[in-house]
């Protein structure tokens, strides 16, 4: 005991270090077995992985299997669907046509289509804005244009057209804007006002190109479902993408409308004389007694009807007139909701009000078959 507590420090130590020995071998012991376990799961997976590589369920592996077959199966239903998808998404004819466009072509067709819009939106009922140019007031002032330009102008004018040709179809009340996409790489774009222009870019797949374009139109329900038939209906590849609907501003009329507590004129009405009412202003009633008198019937005779209409001497008539009552001029009222009275018959439960709509649509063009 003497000689440990002389040496305590180093007993102490040898101590701590077997412990520490201690549990360095049962950590490396713990170690080994987790690798040789995880050893055995990488072997299995590589004998999984190379019995893949040496299988061969290919082609002609029985009768059960034939994936060449099947393969081509599956590639002629795709071709097939492709074939009945272009019914359905056929080319917009570009204005003019897209061989040997020029400066003065695009020009002049740009022109003559503004004029056939805004004549058809005249024909149709349909109000656009004074001088609207379809989202092309940059170009219509233009006769030459930026290099590379013209057969992506072309193909937007021919897009709008075909667009528009479907709201004045449906008759919508009014054309607010149809804004489109800038041709990339055409300055002229880039001059042109912002209202014209949606901050969009198209976007390509394998299998087709979708351009996008925005119109914003007034209408009622009937005109907003015709416009989203037109679309449905057309041979081309429009696909509405998004569609917002709010109410749109108080036209003239809404605003002429009588409203609750506003001032208005009305004749009040023609006094009349019930039996056993009160009698109008000026009416006086001849009762059965007057007439006897009158006709000579009964007590009184002419001296009753003189005593009766005046006095002595003067007659009275043998039928008395009735005096016709004057009608007063209007006056003005005040209309209470409280006390107006509830009209009779069936009363409409919607009333129809005038929309903003504001549609997203997408032009789906196919890309050129590979050969």
């Amino acid at each position: 005991m003497e000689w440990i507590k002389r040496n305590l420090i180093f007993v102490v130590s040898a101590v701590v270090a077997l412990i520490l020995l201690g549990a360095a071998g049962w950590y490396g012991y713990s170690g080994f077995n987790n690798n040789s376990v995880k050893k055995e799961a990488i072997t299995t997976a590589y004998g999984e992985l190379n019995e893949l590589y040496r299988a061969k369920p290919a082609p002609g592996d029985g009768k059960k299997v034939d994936n060449i077959k099947m393969a081509k199966e599956q590639q002629q239903e795709a071709d097939a669907f492709l074939t009945n998808l272009t019914a359905y998404l056929q080319e917009i004819p570009a204005i003019p046509a897209k061989t040997g466009v020029t400066g003065q072509r695009f020009s002049a067709a740009l022109q003559e289509t503004i004029s056939q819009l805004q004549r058809e939106a005249t024909n149709n009922s349909v109000i656009v804005p004074p001088g609207y140019k379809f989202s092309f007031s940059q170009q219509a002032s233009l006769v030459q244009f930026a290099p590379g330009t013209l057969d992506a102008l072309a193909v937007q004018l021919g897009e709008v057209k075909a667009i528009c040709d479907i709201l004045n179809e449906a008759k919508i009340n009014s054309l607010t804007e149809v804004r489109r996409e800038r041709v990339p790489g055409n300055p002229d774009d880039l001059k042109g006002p912002v209202t014209d222009y949606i901050d969009k870019k198209s976007i390509t797949n394998d299998l087709a190109v979708g351009s996008f374009y925005e119109i914003t139109f007034q209408s009622f329900t009937p005109e907003l479902a015709a416009v989203l038939t037109g679309f449905a209906r057309s041979p081309y590849g429009l696909v509405v993408k998004a569609i917002n609907v709010e109410p749109a501003t108080a036209t003239l009329l809404n605003e002429l409308m009588p409203t609750p507590g506003m001032p208005g004129y009305a004749l009040p009405p023609q006094p009349y004389a019930a039996p056993g009412g009160p009698a109008a202003p000026g009416y006086q009633p001849m009762v059965r007694s007057e007439m006897r008198m009158g006709m000579g019937v009964g007590g009184g005779g002419a001296e009753g009807r003189m005593s009766r209409y005046g006095g002595a001497g003067q007659m009275a008539p043998r039928y008395a007139q009735v005096p016709q009552a004057q009608p007063m001029p209007a006056q003005p009222y005040y209309a209470n909701p409280a006390l107006v009275a509830p009209k009779s018959g069936t009363q409409p439960f919607l009333t129809e009000k005038q929309l903003k709509v504001t549609l997203l649509v997408e032009v789906l063009k196919l890309l050129p078959a590979k050969s």
